[in-house]
């Protein structure tokens, strides 16, 4: 296993986790880290973390817009503004991460209750169909530099054996995000196994977290129900993974070490 870890547009943040050598690394952007301004000083500090030896670079884009999910799906006549900063902020991250040769992540959707990601459609069928169609889109422009990651949506999420063969059918670039798969499951762990196992060829990038199986928790690896014994073999060797845990302090990465120490303490146990 090799290290991966997250932080904001932060110079304390930053340094925190480039004093630990990470291989992998993901910014964690908001809104303001997509305007003129604010790219002009996220391309600054791609080239920071790329001069610290860092290989490989992953943008999330931002979750929010004025305090509300920035849902894929979003019908446009339901929310003009929100759907315009959505596309505007894809398009222009994605033209940053193709000339700086990093990756944008891109959520297939959040958790926002149905009535409103079926709003401006006639049902959740139709929103589902939208959503993959964007997701085509997405995938044709951004070839090898994007990639989805999944929720506890019930229009984007990993679990579901007819869904997952239906997501990997059609070839996208997924990250695959170990709690939400989880919790979607309520703490299945045969069928989270399998997910993980069915979707493994096209997942390009992990998020590492451990959870209860109940809601978002974010847990430290080893505080939670997962069996990471029974993630490890289950991983494809060629993505990045970051640890996406809660941190008692963003300025601090302890849990996201610790996470990592976990890991690889389960790693040495396996057999070979």
């Amino acid at each position: 296993m090799r290290l991966g870890l997250k932080a904001g547009i932060n110079d304390q943040q930053i340094a925190d986790r480039m004093q630990y050598q990470p291989t992998y690394f993901e910014f964690h952007l908001t809104a303001e880290d997509v305007t003129p301004t604010g790219l002009a000083r996220l391309r600054g500090k791609i080239h920071y973390v790329r001069s610290q030896q860092v290989e490989r670079i992953i943008l999330h884009h931002p979750m929010n817009f004025k305090g509300r999910h920035l849902e894929l799906s979003m019908n446009e006549a339901s929310s003009p503004e929100r759907y315009r900063f959505l596309w505007q902020s894809t398009l222009d991250l994605l033209q940053l991460a193709k000339a700086e040769d990093v990756q944008l992540l891109v959520h297939g959707a959040y958790d926002d209750p149905i009535e409103e990601l079926t709003t401006g459609y006639g049902n959740i069928t139709d929103a589902i169909r939208v959503l993959f169609k964007r997701l085509d889109y997405l995938q044709r422009i951004g070839g090898e530099n994007i990639m989805f990651e999944n929720s506890i949506s019930p229009i984007f999420y990993y679990g579901n054996p007819i869904f997952d063969q239906a997501i990997f059918d059609k070839g996208y670039r997924l990250a695959f995000d170990t709690s939400h798969c989880f919790i979607k499951l309520q703490g299945d762990q045969t069928a989270f196994l399998q997910s993980l196992t069915t979707l493994r060829e096209h997942i390009v990038h992990y998020h590492l977290v451990d959870s209860m199986g109940q809601q978002h928790d974010g847990l430290q690896l080893g505080k939670g129900k997962i069996d990471w014994t029974q993630v490890l073999p289950r991983l494809n060797t060629k993505a990045s993974s970051i640890y996406e845990v809660q941190l008692a302090d963003q300025n601090n990465a302890q849990e996201m070490i610790a996470s990592h120490r976990y890991l690889t303490w389960i790693e040495r146990q396996l057999p070979e």
